[in-house]
């Protein structure tokens, strides 16, 4: 179980609720029995009265993040150019199958991580940290990463070099790739005074084998501290960008609304 913000919501929904389900069958009917009336009585206590009040608005936000969307925010350069430092996101957390909060049971399955698609996960060694990274190799699959490329299952997934980015935050100029990963297109950076780090292996069952678009400034499932990750660590898809905040340039209006490929 992680004690998260998710946690604290749905203890928050069941006090509340708690509170005011209690009172409405137990202690209301005797206040209005004192009172004389079936329609009226005293006024409630402040507890029962701010319960009422807040228990709607957080069972609605609990439903929203838990079963619809929920907005993260984005903490590095890993996944340039795709997502920048600062970047805040919408996750769609119904793609993939419905998932109870906090224990992150599937109760509904819908679909399943397409090779491609950007996700966010719970990292595997510390599940209250979160990572965002694209889905690269699927269970079974035979990835092979050599001199920054990829092969999938004996197969080169092409890149197309398209120039080179401006220096941002961590990561240095660097050349841009056009990589066609499976059916999706997207970019992706290479730093070219940094080493390749490759990766040799076949994605166990169940699993998910996860990089960073900014291939030589990312960690991810090449490296061990975060590994293959199990398909119960899903958390959702990320969709779209809903705001770029970050000091001294924020905002970044042109990321605002940016569908994420």
């Amino acid at each position: 179980m992680v004690f998260d913000f998710s946690f604290f919501l749905v203890l928050a929904a069941l006090v509340t609720g708690l509170v005011w389900l209690v009172d409405a069958r137990l202690f209301r009917p005797q206040r209005q029995r004192r009172a004389g009336s079936a329609a009226g009585g005293p006024a409630e206590p402040i507890l029962v009265e701010y319960a009422r009040s807040f228990f709607p608005i957080i069972l609605l936000v609990l439903v929203i993040r838990s079963f619809l969307y929920e907005p993260f925010r984005i903490p590095s350069d890993s996944m340039m150019p795709t997502l920048l430092d600062g970047d805040f996101i919408f996750v769609n957390k119904f793609t993939y199958g419905l998932r109870l909060p906090v224990v992150n049971t599937e109760i509904v399955p819908l679909g399943e991580p397409a090779r491609g698609d950007v996700v966010v996960f719970r990292l595997p060694s510390d599940p209250a940290t979160n990572y965002i990274k694209r889905l690269v190799g699927l269970p079974g699959d035979h990835v092979v990463v050599r001199d920054k490329r990829v092969w999938i299952n004996d197969k080169l997934q092409d890149v197309t070099l398209d120039g080179y980015s401006e220096p941002y935050g961590s990561t240095p100029r660097a050349q841009i790739g056009i990589e066609h990963l499976g059916t999706v297109e997207h970019r992706a950076l290479y730093i070219d005074e940094r080493p390749s780090v490759d990766f040799d292996d076949v994605v166990p069952e169940g699993h998910f084998f996860f990089m960073g678009d900014n291939r030589d400034n990312s960690r991810d499932s090449r490296f061990p501290e975060v590994g293959y990750v199990p398909a119960d660590n899903v958390v959702g898809k990320a969709v779209r960008i809903w705001l770029n905040w970050k000091l001294p340039n924020a905002p970044l209006w042109d990321r605002i609304g940016k569908a994420i490929h």
